[in-house]
């Protein structure tokens, strides 16, 4: 009831800045979705970009605020993107197309008006030399560095007028950048966190789902959830024996596919309960559930059932629904006219035939769902930036590409670093509930409170510093600290010898430069030496995790009695 109590007064607070919020919400999602974009870069008297596509495995949010910086480097005007789910399906509405399938295309033009110049098409005596692939392409890859495109990409497109850039696994630069290039990393908070809002109709229909009296509508607070059960991700981490039947075939195909594909490196077949134990899969539902029962959430705590797509299907989630009934998700939060809304209309297609393996190229109705995939995310996504506390099944810890919960985790430490947001050691769980699992349901006490102080560490500095040394060097949007966000930070606010100041390097505020106008960007020349000299400075920069620093011990199941999980 403590919790409750504390976060009724600060949802009160937080609701009535909630219309302002939620139209601020950045559109990280195209993070997460988008795993293969190409763009083009085309040159006026300046230089210019467009962008072709952004795929599903990746995030589209990342790689857009990548490919603004990168035209912002070259001096290039950057072409709305497109989103190849919206673009490849056939069957989506003619209403909403490309970018503007979620995002506010008028308001991301304007809101980078000063850092770079966006353009909605290809000039006409350019798309002809398009249709025909004259352009030079680049594969860049997801870390590829400023010198990249300065000294290989740059030459090109001033030479051909224009260029394209295809993105096949994140975004296209560097997470970190050199101190020379911090400006740089500010326009990507700028992209991320202002220039990328989604279009009305799906903030519309988010606002109301947090509205609504199962949620926060009856002054109660919410708790959000992603399981990051998707099967991609099971996949890539080898987590396919942690399902059954065939569930267990539908990842081993996907992985095979993957495989062939080069996305993965490793073997076909391999120990799942040992990937699970050093933290590669997710947390089950299940173990949630016992998990927030450890924290002394209520059986009536209010819980939003976060993404798209949630492999096993409610199969999974009868544990979790067992110990939480108020477990909802979108469709019990919203009508089918309210989810036709932000659809819009569309013509009906002829039903798929079953086939086992599914084949490797979508039908028409599977290349609509995954254009509907991004609709569901981008509401969640909202639901779950905006909720009083956030637990992930799965973040990304540094390998592979970005996913939800790490851009949630990133964007709520952007805009509450107060927000009550879990951080768990995936590895460190799995050994305390291997230390029980004859007792998971009534647990030693030792044991619960061991849960608890985790836990609670990592909603705090122990946390944050933890995801800033795991997760920045692999995802800039996944921490965005201190670089969007140092200006507010005052001597104050940091307590000598806190952990925080790990992130700020000591420093406790912004230095005056920061605090100009982006206007300076554009007229900024770019010193090729100095990004050489300044770039291999970011390798040793951020502090190294000590592995043998983990003061969590996991407690002996005989130390102590058995505790009523109702207590």
């Amino acid at each position: 009831m403590a919790w409750f109590e504390r976060i009724r007064m600060k949802s009160k607070i937080k609701w009535a800045a909630l219309g302002g919020l939620v139209l601020s919400f950045a559109s990280i999602m195209v993070h997460l979705f988008l795993a293969k974009s190409s763009a083009t870069l085309v040159q006026y008297g300046a230089v210019t970009a467009f962008t072709e596509d952004l795929n599903h495995i990746g995030n589209p949010s990342s790689k857009i605020c990548d490919l603004v910086t990168v035209a912002r480097l070259l001096n290039a005007t950057l072409v709305i993107p497109e989103i190849q789910e919206s673009t490849q399906s056939k069957g989506i509405s003619s209403k909403f197309k490309s970018f503007s399938y979620l995002y506010d295309e008028e308001h991301f033009i304007t809101a980078l008006a000063s850092d770079v110049i966006i353009v909605r098409n290809l000039p006409s005596n350019l798309k002809e030399g398009r249709k025909r692939k004259q352009y030079p392409i680049f594969r860049p890859k997801s870390s590829s560095s400023p010198k990249y495109y300065l000294h290989e990409v740059l030459p090109k497109l001033k030479n051909a007028k224009v260029i394209g850039l295809i993105l096949a696994d994140g975004g296209c630069l560097q997470s970190i950048l050199p101190s020379s290039l911090i400006e740089y990393q500010r326009i990507r908070c700028r992209v991320a966190f202002h220039a990328l809002h989604f279009r009305a109709e799906i903030i519309e229909v988010a606002h109301q789902m947090v509205e609504r009296q199962v949620l926060r509508g009856s002054g109660q607070p919410y708790l959000a959830y992603h399981p990051g059960l998707k099967r991609d991700t099971l996949a890539y981490h080898g987590c396919a024996e942690l399902f059954q039947d065939v569930h267990t075939e539908l990842i081993q195909y996907r992985r095979a596919q993957m495989i062939k594909q080069g996305i993965i490196k490793e073997g076909l077949s391999v120990d799942s309960y040992a990937r699970k134990g050093n933290g590669s899969c997710p947390l089950m539902p299940e173990e949630v559930g016992l998990l927030l029962r450890a924290m002394s959430y209520p059986p009536r705590t209010r819980i939003y059932l976060a993404g798209s797509e949630t492999f096993g299907g409610q199969r999974v989630l009868i544990p979790l629904r067992a110990m939480y009934a108020n477990l909802v998700d979108r469709t019990s939060l919203c009508s089918k006219q309210e989810l036709a809304n932000i659809i819009g209309p569309e013509n009906q297609l002829p039903e798929d035939s079953f086939e086992f393996p599914p084949t490797k190229n979508p039908s028409p109705n599977g290349l609509r769902d995954q254009a509907h995939r991004l609709l569901w995310d981008a509401l969640d996504y909202i639901v779950s930036v905006e909720a009083d506390a956030y637990f992930p099944g799965f973040d990304n810890d540094g390998s592979g590409w970005p996913d939800f919960s790490s851009l949630v985790m990133g964007h709520r430490l952007y805009k509450m670093a107060s927000s009550r947001t879990y951080r768990p050691d995936r590895k460190y769980l799995t050994e305390l509930f291997n230390s029980t699992s004859d007792h998971l349901y009534h647990p030693p006490r030792n044991w619960t409170l061991t849960v608890r102080e985790h836990l609670n560490k990592s909603t705090a500095e122990d946390g944050v510093v933890r995801e800033f040394q795991q997760l920045k060097p692999k995802s800039f949007l996944s921490h965005p600290l201190p670089e969007c966000s140092c200006t507010t930070v005052k001597s104050a606010d940091l307590q000598k010898g806190s952990k925080l100041q790990i992130l700020y390097r000591g420093q406790d505020e912004c230095p005056q430069e920061l605090e100009q106008s982006l206007k300076t960007v554009g007229s900024q020349e770019i010193n090729v030496d100095d990004i050489e000299t300044q770039e291999d400075e970011t390798e040793t920069d951020l502090p190294e995790s000590d592995e043998n620093s983990e003061a969590d011990t996991v407690p002996s199941v005989e130390q102590d009695e058995e505790m009523d999980p109702n207590d």
